[in-house]
């Protein structure tokens, strides 16, 4: 349910489409959403966005809920196209570049100016934009006073969605190729005029390989340290509020921004996937834009009745047990509050490995007295009930029973717990093992464990052998079969209540496909059992259950649109018995996670994004996996349709990854480029 604002405190207005001019001549275009009285005379603080997903065609229909309400609260909202998106000048390279900040401080400069604004920006975003949002705060632009950011992250390496504990993710892949689609769309030429084709065609030619550009940067290297908080979070200067939810891959952040800034922040941790919590599922969902609109107001209006300093610093939500399934529409659970978050200070449970696979609780300072070495060699199709790395609210993308993966791992069982435990934290498996292989990793994983035997997935992590040196993820070690070596895997943060009846279990695993590539060899770790504990934090005495933020999302009137046809995503699983051979499939048809095909009526302009991913790989061979992306682009405009149909490919050798996408564009129906691109990546940690 939504209340939709038809009458706000201040009537507005939008203006589709101006320039800002930057110093260089480049001009980024945007669209602004404003009180109908802003002048010189009537000035409003603003609020930027700042993101690469073109404001004409791209996010039109998140834009006119979200930026119209904020608009209709006082506010100018202003959602920018970065250099190289929509009908913006120049050419979109790469992720984070310094250039990117640096065209933001001139916009920022820019909007501070403008005879309608107090002077006073907050900048907000999710992903792209939660990323930047940091990044550009940490620049320290004058006219900035507040952020409030979403599914983002402290470390470009160890936490996006290119490597995850120093392993190689399938998603760097499919991102690299989504963000070809995305860029493959042409600009709008009732903006750019004549120019569109030449702007459209370059694009295309200049269209980077990223998915080979971030493979190649196997450790935490300067190309990474650009742009992650971490390295400096005292650079953070304005008050920040931080929003993510569970079922998206970037609630680590949350955490530790919480405990590292110094500047005032606070944090709200829901169930949902890597969407605006307005949006939000699982669900509840949030009033987020009325929280963020009292988050601005405090900061740029000196508006003090709303409490803002009285927020708890942490609102998490704890979810409760459920059993396992695919598709996950609602999360029941409880909101909880605190005053501070230490992640050191978190309670927690220690378990060690026991005899016959039993989970056996232990003292967390005392020696595990379990004796001898457990062998861990999983099948290389361990992990076809991972679900996806992240949730985006699409049906399927849920991990499913983890009984099927569990049967290949090697896994440890608590006995049924006597009270419920109701788990905040990161947990944390740590454990001395020698490995046959210069490369490999080992895998971890909490569930649920229900009395009749069903497993639901709660958290998971992993660690790539070759940073566990003494430099970690900023350099490459290659493991000395038969070396002991000491690994910490670090799961991802989660809220989670396991009741009483039910058991905990940690399943350990030296593969993860299809989400991780597969090591050169299949390995064989023996893990030292009198050296492994498994620390489980639960929620801290001093929380407290709380109502939790409002439910009940208000937003502007949505964007004018006619849905053409409505998408679908499919997703299956096959097993070639004859080659023992495995293939998964996700195909979104009608968009990139199944939108549909959809008309914005006021631009008279159709919008068609399919995309299919394919994944296969032999039990027998770990060299044999392959992943293919094919997409088609399509946009229908009056005497003007574009069409751009791209295929990628990625396989390897023992020392490379082999990466290519051909793009094939037309326009009306006349082929007028073709291109191949090709890199091969050197598999130094891979």
């Amino acid at each position: 349910m939504r209340r939709v604002c038809l009458d706000p405190p201040h009537p507005t207005r939008f203006v589709e489409h101006i320039y800002i001019e930057l110093k260089d001549k480049i001009c980024l275009a945007a669209r602004l959403f404003m009180p109908k009285d802003a002048s010189s005379e009537k000035r409003y603080p603003a609020i930027l966005e700042y993101i690469p997903y073109r404001k004409r065609n791209g996010t039109r229909t998140r834009d006119e809920p979200m930026h119209g309400f904020f608009a209709g609260q006082g506010y100018v909202s202003v959602r920018v196209d970065m250099r190289g998106a929509g009908e913006s000048d120049g050419l979109l390279l790469d992720e984070y570049l310094k250039q990117e900040q640096d065209d933001a401080l001139e916009v920022i400069d820019w909007i501070s100016k403008q005879p309608w604004s107090t002077g006073d920006v907050g900048m907000m975003g999710k992903s792209w934009g939660g990323f930047n949002s940091l990044q550009v705060a940490a620049r320290r632009p004058p006219a900035l006073r507040a952020i409030v950011v979403l599914g983002f992250t402290h470390n470009r390496f160890t936490d996006d969605i290119h490597w995850k504990g120093g392993c190689l993710l399938n998603d760097n892949f499919w991102w690299g190729c989504l963000m070809q689609g995305f860029l493959s769309c042409p600009p709008d030429s009732d903006i750019v005029g004549d120019r569109w084709k030449e702007m459209w065609l370059e694009r295309l030619d200049k269209m980077p390989l990223n998915a080979a550009d971030w493979a190649e940067h196997h450790r935490y290297d300067a190309y990474w340290q650009q742009g992650s908080i971490q390295e400096d979070y005292s650079s953070i200067q304005v008050p920040v509020l931080l929003v993510d939810g569970w079922a998206d891959s970037y609630t680590n952040a949350l955490f530790h921004f919480l405990e590292e800034l110094k500047v005032p922040c606070k944090a709200i941790c829901g169930p949902w996937a890597h969407v605006y919590p307005q949006d939000g599922t699982p669900l509840p969902q949030m009033n987020f834009l009325r929280a963020a609109t009292d988050w601005w107001d405090y900061w740029m209006k000196g508006i003090t009745d709303n409490n803002v300093p009285s927020w708890p610093a942490l609102q998490a939500y704890i979810e409760d047990s459920l059993p396992p399934c695919t598709s996950k529409p609602v999360a029941p659970g409880k909101w909880v509050a605190m005053d501070k978050w230490v992640n050191a200070e978190a309670p927690t449970v220690a378990y060690g490995l026991g005899a016959q696979r039993f989970l056996t609780e232990i003292s967390k300072d005392s020696a595990n007295m379990a004796t001898g070495t457990v062998m861990v060699r999983t099948p290389l199709n361990h992990g076809l009930m991972s679900g996806e790395w992240m949730g985006a609210g699409v049906l399927g993308e849920t991990a499913g029973d983890q009984r099927i993966d569990n049967g290949l791992t090697v896994t440890y069982t608590s006995a049924p717990l006597t009270a419920s435990m109701d788990i905040l934290g990161q947990p944390t498996f740590s454990v001395r093992l020698t490995c046959d292989q210069p490369k490999g990793l080992l895998f971890a994983q909490l569930c649920d464990i229900a009395p009749d035997g069903a497993a639901t997935h709660i958290t998971y992590g992993m660690k790539n052998l070759v940073h566990c040196g003494p430099e970690g993820d900023r350099a490459i070690a290659l493991v000395q079969p038969g070396q002991a070596v000491q690994v910490t895997v670090k799961m991802d943060f989660c809220g989670y209540c396991v009741p009483a009846g039910h058991s905990v279990s940690l399943s350990l695993a030296n593969n993860y496909w299809p989400m991780v590539w597969c090591s050169p060899a299949n390995t064989t770790l023996l893990l030292d059992a009198a050296t492994a504990v498994f620390l489980v934090p639960v929620l801290h005495p001093s929380a407290a259950i709380v109502p939790g933020p409002d439910p009940i999302p208000e937003v502007a009137a949505s964007t004018p649109m006619t849905v053409i046809s409505p998408g679908y995503v499919d997703r299956f699983v096959s097993y070639d018995i004859v080659r023992d051979t495995w293939t998964c499939v996700t195909s979104g048809v009608g968009g990139v996670f199944g939108e549909g095909i959809f008309r914005f009526d006021d631009i008279d302009t159709t919008l068609e994004h399919n995309l299919r991913r394919e994944l296969t790989l032999s039990n027998r061979d770990p060299l044999s996996a392959h992943y293919t992306v094919t997409q088609k682009v399509k946009v229908n405009r009056p005497r003007c349709v574009t069409d751009v149909n791209i295929t990628s490919t990625q396989h390897c050798d023992a020392e490379y990854l082999y990466i290519r996408s051909t793009i094939k564009a037309t326009y009306n129906d006349e082929e007028v480029f073709e291109k191949n691109l090709f890199r091969r990546v050197r598999r130094e940690a891979i």
